[in-house]
């Protein structure tokens, strides 16, 4: 038995269409007027790249449109990508003051996706000023959002910048790994084009290590960005696990960006193993691409999964089941999987799942899909650079206010560097080391952390996105003071 299409080219364009459509200028209008244009606005505070967001507001109500892209792309160069998969409820829009009065969030990203689409789709170089080179060679290992967004920050400052990328196209998850109804890869291949066309030079099926050593590449360049990622998804550790049938999640994404939609195989009743936003993107991709059944499987509980709640909320829109407190023990079939041995589980009293005695039971299925995580390179970065200090987790160690490694001359960003977070933290990563690549190159003290001006900046680098005070009780004060002064005076 192998998997098979099981859509038609029509349906596919129908079920796997964008959630929320481009804004028409009228929407687009209405929702930039509803902007209160804060001072010292929260949504910049939440933001790890720091764009001015009343700024590119402001410019769309008085429809100068690309003025408001160049706002957007000159703090964030992936801003087109990260307007349609940033988790904005968690970091700008939540953030916004108009919750504070019980009100709808200025929707942020569909904004941000307004304007930039307006330069992609009509060719327009927001970025015209050439700068003079000044003689010094950057290499960046890894073609990602992270080096990506480095190489465009070095670009800028004068730099003759390389990018390594070990697949056919460059963009990193972007173009490869993410839900094709939230970003298309034509999307993520835009920005790259955008990229180059700063003087970032990207050398695609070229795999450091292996096509070319990482001794050459540190003997001819000055400095070197690691921006490689995450390595393969976590095994599931059970009998069964090589069967045919039994993929991992990124791996099942990439046929969706890789191959036309009504092509890419799917089981009729497919399991996906694990609850974070990946998982959500696997089970929610397979169900629109014709299985009659998708379900997670997750071996803690509703309130413990790690997935955002509006990505729970889509699945659940989808049709997606859910089997919570369940855990697979078996693979079963002969040459490809026929279904799941399950047991249930319980959570004990240091809140770990732990299984629940005598509670095993089988489930027909014909596509596990495995979503557990990605693993860290341990093996790899100590291959590629030998010395390189890593900390308990396996993450690269960095200077937080530079991206500079114990290696004098590498740097460091994005998920090898943080473990796994969004697009918009690997971009603000990437130019934190920039920075820190210009300021050691050039003998000075960093000038500053990418947003040391802005509250809610925990660790004094970035944005921390996930734990950002939404209320800034000084600065609500002077807003609503002056608010009300405009509605008395």
């Amino acid at each position: 038995m192998t998997l098979k299409p099981r859509t038609t080219p029509e349906l596919a364009a129908v079920t796997m269409a964008e959630i929320e459509p481009k804004y028409t200028p009228q929407e687009a209008k209405v929702e930039a007027d509803r902007c209160l244009y804060c001072f010292d606005a929260p949504c910049i505070m939440a933001c790890p790249t720091g764009i001015d967001i009343p700024g590119f507001i402001k410019k769309i109500s008085t429809n100068n449109l690309t003025g408001s892209a160049r706002v957007i792309l000159e703090s964030n160069i992936l801003g087109a990508s990260c307007a349609r998969v940033c988790p904005t409820s968690v970091l700008c829009e939540g953030a916004c003051v108009l919750l504070d009065r019980d009100e709808k969030p200025i929707k942020i990203g569909r904004l941000q996706r307004y304007a930039t689409d307006h330069v992609f789709e009509n060719n327009i170089n927001v970025f015209k000023n050439k700068p003079r080179p000044n003689g010094r060679k950057v290499a960046l290992i890894g073609g990602g959002p992270a080096s990506l967004g480095c190489a465009a920050e070095l670009a800028q400052l004068g730099y003759q910048t390389v990018i390594f990328e070990k697949k056919p196209e460059a963009g990193g998850l972007n173009t490869y790994g993410i839900a094709y109804y939230k970003l298309t890869p034509e999307v993520s291949l835009d920005e790259v084009q955008l990229v180059k066309s700063l003087g970032v030079e990207i050398r695609t099926g070229v795999e450091v290590g292996v096509d070319v050593g990482m001794d050459k590449i540190l003997a001819e360049f000055d400095a070197v960005f690691l921006g490689v990622g995450l390595g393969h998804t976590y095994q599931l550790d059970i009998p069964g696990e090589d069967k045919g049938g039994v993929v991992e999640a990124l791996e099942f994404i990439e046929w969706i960006h890789t191959k036309p939609l009504h092509q890419v195989p799917v089981g009729a009743r497919v399991a996906v193993i694990g609850c974070g936003n990946t998982a959500i993107d696997a089970v929610t991709q397979a169900k629109r691409l014709g299985a009659k059944e998708a379900i997670i499987i997750y071996r803690r509980g509703e309130d413990d999964m790690p997935a955002y709640e509006y990505e729970y909320e889509i699945a659940k829109k989808d049709g997606c089941g859910f089997m919570f407190h369940t855990a697979p023990v078996e693979v079963l079939g002969d040459g490809h999987v026929t279904g799941l041995r399950l047991v249930r589980t319980k959570n004990n009293a240091q809140g770990k799942a732990e299984v629940v005695p005598g509670t095993e039971f089988d489930e027909p299925f014909d596509m596990v899909i495995k979503a557990l995580g990605q693993q860290k390179q341990k093996a790899m970065l100590n291959k590629l650079v030998p010395d390189l200090a890593l900390d308990k987790s396996g993450c690269i160690d960095v200077n937080p206010q530079t991206g500079q490694t114990n290696i004098e001359k590498v740097f460091a960003g994005g998920d090898a560097r943080n473990g796994g977070r969004e697009v918009v933290n690997a971009v603000a990563e990437g130019k934190k080391a920039a920075r820190g690549i210009h300021a050691w190159l050039n003998g000075q003290a960093v000038d500053g952390p990418v947003q040391a001006s802005r509250l809610g900046c925990k660790d004094g680098v970035t944005g921390s996105g996930y734990d950002h005070p939404r209320r800034v009780p000084e600065l609500e004060a002077e807003y609503f003071a002056k608010l009300n002064e405009v509605s008395h005076g």
